[in-house]
């Protein structure tokens, strides 16, 4: 599979309300929250168990459970309306044939999903915004570091092209940026794709415009809903490979039948 494609920066366009439709980061990741990265060759740690997700049809009631108001170390997680995720992009247990092994991330950008693979035919499916440049990069990853609620240090380029973004600005410990917190485009996790022991520059991470998930809106990440990324973050260890399949990839999963 072809390397992953490296940009010197990701970037959108337009005011601070549409930033989290692209996603900006640079690679500065510091900060109290960021999880240690693992050493050359060494193994995934092992991720914690969740509960399945649900099979089957999924009741309304079920998704308003899923993505209700929640409240995480200090900061509010707004609820998610139903009526801005197309159905189809609502986090849901399918079959998915693959010869990746459990754990691995399988990224769709072409049909706008990402799959956890669970093993056993099965992965959990997530609707994520790419950007208009995501059908251009394709390959693996791993995931070197995960962040909650991380800080967003955008390129110096778009505050030179955005001046009005500096007053959304503070000194942080690696640079100019903006503190992790519910207004931050970044939302409220992020994991770090590194290639052959450097910053690629892509990330997976939350973001506040859970309308822009199904969409390819700008340049940038992997854009999940706060409550997906949540789950996914929780799913997911330090050191899991990341596969981001090209545009031309035919899609594998059907929604699973509920277990007898």
């Amino acid at each position: 599979m072809n390397n992953l494609t490296r940009r010197t920066m990701l970037c959108g366009t337009g005011a601070l309300a549409a930033l989290s439709l692209a996603g900006c980061v640079q690679s500065d990741i510091t900060g109290p929250q960021v999880a240690a990265a693992t050493p050359a060759n060494a193994p995934p740690a092992a991720a914690p168990v969740l509960p399945p997700e649900p099979t089957g049809k999924v009741s309304d009631a079920q998704y308003a459970e899923m993505y209700a108001a929640t409240t995480d170390g200090q900061f509010p997680v707004p609820a998610v309306k139903l009526s801005v995720i197309k159905p189809a992009f609502r986090r849901e247990t399918v079959a998915y044939q693959s010869n990746e092994p459990e754990g691995t991330i399988v990224v769709d950008p072409a049909h706008h999903y990402l799959y956890h693979i669970l093993g056993g035919g099965q992965a959990v499916r997530y609707g994520v915004g790419v950007g208009r440049e995501g059908f251009a990069w394709s390959g693996e990853a791993v995931i070197k570091s995960k962040q909650e609620w991380p800080d967003w240090y955008p390129p110096k380029e778009m505050l030179d092209r955005q001046p009005e973004l500096k007053r959304q600005m503070a000194q942080l410990q690696s640079g100019i940026g903006m503190h992790g917190g519910p207004h931050n485009p970044l939302g409220a996790r992020a994991m770090y794709l590194w290639q052959d022991n450097k910053d690629t520059l892509f990330r997976i991470h939350g973001t506040t415009e859970p309308s822009s998930i199904g969409t390819s809106a700008s340049s940038g990440c992997i854009r999940m809903i706060n409550q997906d990324v949540m789950d996914l973050y929780a799913r997911t260890a330090v050191g899991t490979r990341v596969v981001v399949l090209g545009h031309a990839q035919p899609r594998t999963a059907s929604i699973a039948k509920p277990k007898a």
